[in-house]
């Protein structure tokens, strides 16, 4: 069954939130320190990678999810989901 969250997220400032709740940079970095800068997103590097951990991570508590016995990582969901944001103040859903 998919879940439909909300996603928000300030260029200025790289925070983020995740369904009204603020991402935790230093939470993800404890699991893999992609990017000491932070946050990004609309394009595939590091602070995607990161951001990408982080979602994983509040709504996993992992960092992959096996879906009709396939493993669907928080690499595949930066991909899928976080490099085509456009890389400025943003909002949106999405469901997994």
């Amino acid at each position: 069954m998919k879940t439909k969250h909300t996603l928000r997220g300030y260029v200025n400032t790289r925070e983020v939130y995740l369904d009204g709740e603020r991402l935790s940079l230093t939470e993800s970095q404890k699991i893999w320190n992609h990017s000491p800068d932070g946050f990004n997103w609309g394009y595939g590097g590091s602070g995607p990678s990161q951001l990408a951990l982080a979602i994983f991570l509040r709504l996993f508590k992992s960092t992959y999810i096996t879906c009709d016995d396939k493993q669907y990582s928080y690499q595949d969901f930066k991909w899928d989901v976080i490099a085509k944001i456009p890389r400025e103040d943003f909002e949106i859903e999405f469901e997994i």
